[in-house]
């Protein structure tokens, strides 16, 4: 049986280099095929205008190029564009344009589903089906920055992974990506303009900080008690509160880089001023340099609901009274599928 052929984009350019000259190509054909990959956002052989047909045809015959490609678009009164992303094996994934006056924002996904099962996350009702590569996600990023470009005229400014899946279970794909994102051979982006959102894993946040990680690190709390918590997020059950402060503090001590929070009120379940009181707890124990408030995007599967404007505002008030950096995140697409998981759960 023929023997899969080699995703070329796994290479790196001195691999590429070598492999060039071996056949008989000259060396500087590689750096092109390497500027088409990583900076001028080729999907396919065929993109590579200044390839001669003949060596075009030959990379495609001796390597595979699995990019991904849109699925479909929805776009929302607000500016959102919620785009389902079809990789080369047929699954679905999610990303994310949000544009605001200051920036433009990619949400990119990290995995085929979760393994996590998160109660309110349309994603968490989904199995995991892989992991996405690095150069899959990177993807995800050049796609939405052609969004961008075309709808607004700007480039992409930030870059959240806060789509379908736990960044920091799919860890090695994740900081490749993050690398070739902001190298000088890639997109160039800064990495303080990436922020990686993880549910808790304790043990791969304190490995962030073994690897002095450059991104910003969220963490998505949602409950300040281990209780509420391990009913809404069963990962808190092996990763509880205390286990993830102390791999916070570890991190920070590391990288000197402040966590945010982020925090999604639920009606009637973690939205009360005692919530509010053990969150600020919570906060004091960390370096944190914000706490983001999340407006719920209901989904159907689940039980929760979005707060009343008066409790949210009752419990910002009591955050900000007792000198905890809060902003309220209002939510973006409502009028389309846009809480994470929903559209690639369509048929």
């Amino acid at each position: 049986m023929e023997s899969p052929k080699q995703n070329i984009r796994h290479l790196n350019l001195s691999e590429l280099e070598s492999y060039f000259v071996s056949h008989g190509e000259k060396k500087f054909r590689a750096k092109q095929v390497h500027e088409w990959i990583w900076q001028k956002g080729a999907s396919s052989f065929d993109d590579m205008s200044n390839l001669s047909k003949d060596l075009r045809k030959y990379l495609s015959d001796h390597f595979s190029f699995p990019a991904i490609a849109i699925d479909t678009l929805q776009k929302s009164s607000d500016g959102t564009i919620k785009s389902r992303f079809r990789t080369f094996d047929k699954h679905l994934v999610e990303g994310v344009l949000i544009p605001t006056d200051e920036r433009k924002t990619a949400c990119v996904s990290s995995q085929i589903g979760c393994s996590l099962t998160c109660k309110f996350c349309a994603t968490g009702y989904m199995e995991r089906k892989r992991n996405l590569t690095y150069d899959e996600i990177y993807d995800q990023v050049v796609l939405i920055n052609q969004q961008s470009l075309k709808e607004y005229q700007q480039k992409l400014s930030n870059i959240v992974f806060m789509g379908m899946g736990e960044p920091l279970l799919n860890y090695t794909n994740v900081m490749k990506a993050v690398e070739r994102i902001s190298s000088e051979d890639g997109l160039a982006m800064s990495p303080r303009r990436i922020t990686v959102s993880t549910a808790g894993v304790a043990k791969m946040i304190k490995k962030l900080g073994d690897d002095n990680a450059k991104f910003k690190l969220a963490l998505s709390l949602h409950a300040a008690n281990d209780t509420k918590r391990n009913e809404i997020m069963p990962i808190n059950e092996s990763n509880n509160i205390n286990s993830l402060v102390d791999a916070l503090n570890y991190y920070y001590k590391k990288t000197k880089q402040p966590v945010t929070f982020e925090y999604i009120l639920f009606q009637n379940f973690n939205d009360s001023l005692k919530d509010a009181e053990e969150l600020v707890k919570v906060y004091r124990r960390v370096p944190a340099d914000l706490v983001n408030l999340i407006e719920y995007n209901p989904i159907d599967a689940s039980k929760f609901s979005k707060p009343t404007d008066e409790r949210v505002e009752a419990f910002m008030n009591y955050l900000e009274s007792h000198k905890v950096n809060a902003r309220l995140r209002r939510s973006r697409g409502k009028d389309i599928d846009a809480a994470c998981g929903q559209l690639a759960n369509k048929g």
